[in-house]
């Protein structure tokens, strides 16, 4: 697990349920892909997607934000790959697109879903060295 830094530092777990309100299940994001189920689990896999185990009974979700339109939000997976290759987990790295950014400004996340990858691309090589 990655040290936090100054700049940067992920909330409690719990945040999340803050941070995202809205998650689609594995069955739900395959619909709004179309595609089947087992191509979302390869999506996680290949890390083009972040699921979390949640909810009652638990099952992996995937926060709404990530589907724009019947496809992947633009620059998700390559912004998820820097994330993670600079030690994020995926809790951490939620918690990083979903929070405010004043130097943004706005939430990372909102930046990818209208294409602009550049400034939130730059913030997490950044913060993954």
């Amino acid at each position: 697990m990655r040290e936090p830094t100054a700049a940067w530092h992920p909330g409690p777990v719990n945040a999340l349920d803050t941070l995202i309100t809205d998650w689609l299940t594995l069955p739900d994001v395959a619909e709004q892909l179309d595609v089947e189920v087992s191509r979302v689990r390869r999506l996680i896999e290949e890390g083009k997607l972040v699921a979390v185990r949640r909810g009652d009974p638990v099952v992996r979700m995937v926060p709404s934000l990530f589907v724009l339109d019947g496809t992947i939000t633009p620059h998700l997976a390559g912004t998820i790959t820097v994330l993670r290759d600079g030690g994020f987990s995926d809790e951490e790295l939620l918690t990083w697109l979903f929070e405010e950014d004043e130097s943004l400004p706005g939430r990372p996340i909102d930046h990818l879903r209208r294409g602009q990858r550049g400034e939130v691309r730059r913030r997490a090589l950044a913060l993954a060295l």
